[in-house]
């Protein structure tokens, strides 16, 4: 959880004027953010349609939703750094941007992290189910493989490493 904390503070920063690090300009482009992240522009654009990010918009010749370059904040970068821990931890861009929209709220993050604490718990114990599932077929596949090895070695068919090469 301080973690999360920390990247709100990071996110904090940019609201009050300062950038991270000397010289350091706040502003970036979509590649510069697609290269950092390793993500497509087409997934920042779709995190934007999702109310996830909003970056300005300069040069707009169409003055519509898709004129003008994107330009991001320090303050879209850290909700998009949270927005790829959020994903890689299994939360839906749902439980993210209902995340992200309590850090709005101005409660001193406690319902933020209340919120957090519920679906953590919740992403724990599906996993915890998950990994039951798979210690169950884990076992079962080696108990069928146990099988087919005795059955083999009843009709004096021994196994070789041709033999395994062959099936992977």
């Amino acid at each position: 959880m301080d973690r999360i904390a920390d990247g709100m503070a990071s996110m904090d920063t940019e609201e009050s004027g300062r950038a991270e690090g000397p010289g350091c300009d706040p502003r970036l482009g979509i590649g510069d953010l697609a290269g950092e992240f390793g993500l497509t522009h087409r997934t920042i654009r779709h995190y934007e349609d999702e109310g996830l990010l909003s970056p300005e918009r300069i040069g707009s010749a169409r003055g519509g939703v898709h004129g003008g370059a994107r330009i991001y904040s320090h303050r879209d970068r850290a909700r998009l750094a949270l927005i790829c821990r959020g994903k890689r931890l299994g939360f839906s861009l749902a439980e993210i941007k209902d995340f992200l929209n309590l850090y709005d709220s101005g409660d001193a993050q406690i319902e933020q992290m209340r919120y957090m604490r519920t679906i953590a718990r919740r992403r724990i114990s599906a996993l915890e189910q998950q990994l039951a599932d798979v210690k169950q077929t884990l076992a079962e596949l080696c108990t069928i493989d146990t099988q087919i090895s005795e059955h083999l070695r009843r009709n004096g068919i021994t196994e070789t490493q041709d033999m395994e090469e062959k099936h992977s």
